[in-house]
C-alpha cells in the first residue's frame, strides 16, 4: 500500500521514489556554474499517481493532512500554489510548459526525508514526481532531461533560485558512489565512495535549527555572485581560479569578495575532493576539505548559524577527520567523517555540545551513499 489507495480509492498505476542528498562538499557551487560532489542518501520520497479524465489534478500527502488539493491544469502558473503542493504542481506545470500530453492526474506523496534539514526534500518530491509522470505518460524523457524539468519547477514556479546539484543527485547517483557533476555543462562521472571498507562512517547531524531567512538571504548571495561575475567580466564565477583571486577581490566591495572567495577556493575543493577519491587515497585525506568548506561557509558566505558551528566544533573535538555544514545553511544538518569505531562517541559529543549551549537536540545518522531515483512498481493503464 502506497497511501495513494486509501486517499483516492483505488491503486496507483505508476509509483517512483527519489532519494534525498547529502552534499559531500561543493556548497553554493552549482548556481555559479560550478562543481559538485553529493551523494544519494537511503532517505526518498515516492510519489504515486494515476491518470484521471479530465484536466483536474488532485494532490495529497502523508505528511500533511487534509484533504487533497484540487485545481484545474489551466490555472496552473508561477505562484497559483504555494507551500508542499507548489512542488509537484510546478513539475506538471513545467511537463505542460513543453508542451508534453500530461493531462488530468491523482497524486500522492509520502516518504522519510526530514524536511528543513538540508537534505533536499523538496527536491525529491520534485524529482520522484517527475519520473513517475514521465512513466504514466510515457513522455521518453532521459534522466538529465527530468533534472531539468524538476528544477525549473522549484526555480520557476516554487520560486526558489536553485541550481542543479539536488535534482542531479536525486536522479543520476549510483549507490556506493559519490556524483561529480560540472553544473555549467551537466557532465557527471560517478566516483567511488566506499566508507566502510576504509572503516569510516559518515555522520548527519540534523541540528533541528530552524533555517532564518533562507529565501531571501540565499537569492541576495545568488545576486551578489551574479553582479560579481558582472564586475570580473566573466560568464560566471565557476570561470575564476585560486590564483585569479588577488587581482579580483581588489576590484569588489568587501562583501562581494568574500562571496567570491568561498565560490572560487570551494570548487577548488570539490577538484581537489574528486581527484583525491579517484586516485583512491585513503578517504580520512578528505577531512582537512570538508573543515575548510565550513569554515569558508562561515566567515566567507555567512550561512551558518550557531546550531551549525556548535554541532562541527563538537564533532572535530571528538576526533572527526572533518565535520561541515551542508545544504543552503541558516539551519539545517552538519555532517562528520568519522572513524566507524567512533561514530557512537562523536554523536553523543554532539548532542551534549547542543544541549550544553541551549540549542534544539540534535537528530544523528549514519548515511551511506545510495542509488538515485527508481521505479517502485507500475501496472497496465485501466
Amino acid at each position: 500500500m502506497t497511501g495513494f489507495d486509501d486517499v483516492f480509492g483505488r491503486s496507483p498505476e505508476a509509483v517512483w521514489q527519489a532519494p534525498g542528498r547529502v552534499n559531500i562538499i561543493g556548497e553554493h557551487t552549482d548556481y555559479n556554474e560550478g562543481f559538485v560532489l553529493p551523494i544519494a542518501v537511503p532517505l526518498c520520497i515516492r510519489a504515486s499517481v494515476a491518470h484521471r479524465p479530465d484536466n483536474v489534478l488532485r494532490l495529497a500527502s502523508a505528511q500533511m493532512p487534509g484533504p487533497p488539493v484540487h485545481t484545474d491544469l489551466s490555472a496552473l502558473r508561477p505562484g497559483a500554489l504555494r507551500d508542499w503542493p507548489a512542488y509537484p504542481a510546478g513539475v506538471v506545470w513545467a511537463l505542460r510548459e513543453r508542451t508534453l500530453p500530461v493531462a488530468g492526474v491523482d497524486l500522492h506523496i509520502t516518504g522519510d526525508v526530514p524536511a528543513g534539514a538540508g537534505m533536499s526534500s523538496s527536491a525529491a518530491v520534485a524529482c520522484a514526481v517527475a519520473a513517475a509522470l514521465n512513466d504514466l505518460w510515457d513522455l521518453g524523457l532521459s534522466r538529465t532531461e527530468l533534472v531539468a524539468v524538476a528544477q525549473q519547477a522549484e526555480s520557476d514556479f516554487v520560486g526558489m533560485p536553485c541550481g542543479s546539484l539536488d535534482q542531479s543527485a536525486s536522479l543520476l547517483a549510483e549507490e556506493g558512489h559519490a556524483l561529480f557533476l560540472d553544473t555549467r555543462t551537466l557532465a557527471a562521472r560517478h566516483i567511488p565512495f566506499d566508507l566502510p571498507a576504509h572503516g569510516l562512517s559518515l555522520l548527519v547531524a540534523d541540528t533541528k535549527a530552524p533555517h532564518r531567512l533562507v529565501d531571501g538571504a540565499y537569492a541576495r548571495r545568488r545576486a551578489s555572485c551574479e553582479q560579481a561575475a558582472r564586475t570580473l567580466g566573466v560568464r560566471a564565477l565557476r570561470d575564476l581560479t585560486v590564483a585569479d583571486l588577488g587581482t579580483a577581490l581588489g576590484q569588489l566591495d568587501a562583501v562581494t569578495a568574500r562571496r567570491t572567495r568561498h565560490v572560487v577556493t570551494e570548487n577548488a575543493r570539490v577538484l581537489d575532493a574528486a581527484a583525491l577519491l579517484e586516485t583512491g587515497t585513503d578517504p580520512r585525506r578528505l577531512g582537512p576539505l570538508l573543515t575548510a568548506s565550513h569554515w569558508s561557509l562561515r566567515d566567507d558566505y555567512e550561512v551558518t548559524v550557531p546550531e551549525l558551528d556548535t554541532a562541527v566544533d563538537a564533532a572535530l573535538a571528538a576526533g572527526a577527520h572533518g565535520a561541515r555544514m551542508f545544504g543552503a545553511g541558516f539551519g539545517g544538518s552538519v555532517l562528520a567523517l568519522v572513524d566507524a569505531a567512533d561514530r557512537n562517541r562523536t554523536a553523543t559529543a554532539i548532542v551534549a555540545a547542543a544541549t550544553a549551549a541551549g540549542h534544539p537536540r540534535p537528530t544523528t545518522f549514519e548515511v551511506a551513499a545510495a542509488p538515485g531515483a527508481r521505479r517502485m512498481s507500475i501496472h497496465p493503464v485501466r
